[in-house]
C-alpha cells in the first residue's frame, strides 16, 4: 500500500536548495520551459565555467583582461579624482577616503587581481568583498589573492546578488568600488537588468563607483569594417572542445545531485542561437527524444513531471549584447552617472566607469 500523504517524509531542504527547488517548479511548469542562469554556478559548474574563460573561442575574458592590463591605473585615478582618496603614488594631493571593492558574482576572481595590485599603487592596503553563490569559488579567490595581492584583505560573501539584497562591508570613511565585470549584465532582460544595478545602486552612497563589463554588440553585416560577426559571437557559446555543452548540461546535473531528479542529461543537446531582433545570445538545451524527469516532493513542494516533446527545448541562459549608447542608457537609469569607457584594441568588449548619483 502506498503510504498517504500524512506519511511522506519531505526532505528539508538549505535555503540555497529550497530556491533551487523553487526555479526548478517555477521554470520547468511554464511555457516554453526555462531554467535560470544561476543555476549553473554549483561546484562543477564553476569549474567548467572557469576552463571555457580559457578557451580560444571565448574573447570576452580575454578582451577584458587586456583593458584592465592597459587601464588599470586610470579607472582607479579617475575613481579617486570622483571620491578625493589618497594615492600613493602621488597622483592627487587630496586628502580624502580610500576605495574597498566590492563584487558582484566574483567567481574566482580571475580578472580582478589586475585591479587590486593597481589600486595597492594608490593605497597600501584594500578591503576586497568577493560576493558569489559558490563557496568554493570563493574560497579560491580568497587564497589567490591574498597569496598574490600584498595588501588585499579578502572578506568573502557566499549569496545570491540575484535573490538575496546586497549587504556591503563599508570600514569609515572608505568609499565603495563595485565591479560588476565579465558582461554578466548580459544574462538578464532589460527590466532585470536595470531592477539588479538599482538595487545595487540603493547600497551605494553619492561618490560611490561601479565598474561595469559588457560585452558589445556584433557589427551589422553591411558595416564598412565590422569588427566582430555573429560567427565570431557563437563560437564562443559553442566551442569545439564541448566545454560549454558540458556546462550547459551540468544545469540539469544539479537538479540531479542536489533535487533528487531523474534527468538524463545526456538525451539534451547544447545549442546556442543569435537572436539578432534581442541583441542576445540564447542558449538551450534541446530534447533529442521524447522523455520526462521527475522531481521528487521536497519542503519546497510536491513532486512533479516534467514532459518533453522530441525537439523541445528548455531556456538556459540570455547574453544580451550592447552598443555604447545602451550601456550609458542603463546606467543612467538606474542613477549611475557614465564617466569613461574603455574598449580593447579590437572593440570586442567594454569597460564602463560610472558614479552614484
Amino acid at each position: 500500500m502506498s503510504p498517504t500523504a500524512a506519511t511522506l517524509e519531505v526532505p528539508e531542504l538549505s535555503a540555497s536548495t529550497h530556491a533551487v527547488a523553487a526555479e526548478a517548479r517555477h521554470g520547468l511548469t511554464s511555457t516554453p520551459k526555462s531554467l535560470a542562469p544561476w543555476l549553473f554556478y554549483d561546484e562543477a559548474g564553476s569549474r567548467l565555467f572557469e576552463q571555457i574563460t580559457a578557451l580560444p573561442e571565448y574573447y570576452l575574458t580575454r578582451a577584458e583582461r587586456d583593458i584592465f592590463t592597459a587601464h588599470a591605473g586610470e579607472i582607479f585615478h579617475l575613481a579617486c579624482r570622483e571620491t578625493g582618496c589618497p594615492m600613493s603614488d602621488g597622483l592627487t594631493s587630496d586628502v580624502g577616503s580610500p576605495i574597498a571593492i566590492v563584487e558582484l558574482g566574483a567567481g574566482t576572481a580571475s580578472k580582478t587581481g589586475i585591479l587590486l595590485r593597481a589600486l595597492t599603487r594608490f593605497q597600501h592596503t584594500v578591503l576586497y568583498q568577493p560576493i558569489d553563490i559558490s563557496p568554493t569559488a570563493l574560497d579560491e579567490a580568497r587564497a589567490n589573492l591574498e597569496l598574490a595581492v600584498p595588501g588585499v584583505t579578502v572578506h568573502p560573501r557566499v549569496a545570491n546578488y540575484v535573490t538575496d539584497t546586497v549587504r556591503i562591508e563599508r570600514p569609515p570613511n572608505t568609499k565603495i568600488l563595485a565591479l560588476y565585470i565579465g558582461s554578466s549584465i548580459g544574462n538578464f532582460s532589460p527590466v532585470e537588468a536595470r531592477n539588479i544595478l538599482a538595487r545595487l545602486r540603493s547600497e551605494l552612497s553619492p561618490g560611490d563607483s561601479l565598474l561595469l563589463g559588457a560585452d558589445l554588440a556584433p557589427c551589422p553585416p553591411e558595416a564598412a569594417s565590422p569588427v566582430k560577426s555573429a560567427s565570431t559571437l557563437l563560437a564562443a557559446y559553442d566551442d569545439a572542445a564541448g566545454v560549454t555543452a558540458a556546462f550547459n548540461r551540468n544545469i540539469l546535473s544539479r537538479l540531479n545531485r542536489e533535487l533528487g531528479a531523474n534527468f538524463r542529461p545526456e538525451q539534451f543537446a547544447h545549442r546556442a542561437l543569435w537572436n539578432r531582433t534581442h541583441s542576445r545570445i540564447e542558449m538551450h538545451l534541446l530534447s533529442l527524444v521524447p522523455q520526462t524527469a521527475t522531481i521528487p516532493a521536497n519542503s519546497s513542494g510536491p513532486a512533479f513531471t516534467a514532459h518533453f516533446e522530441q525537439g523541445e527545448t528548455i531556456h538556459t541562459e540570455n547574453s544580451y549584447k550592447f552598443t555604447p549608447a545602451a550601456i550609458d542608457a542603463l546606467l543612467a537609469d538606474a542613477s549611475f552617472a557614465p564617466t569613461r569607457t574603455f574598449t580593447d584594441p579590437k572593440s570586442l568588449f567594454a569597460v564602463s566607469l560610472a558614479h552614484a548619483v
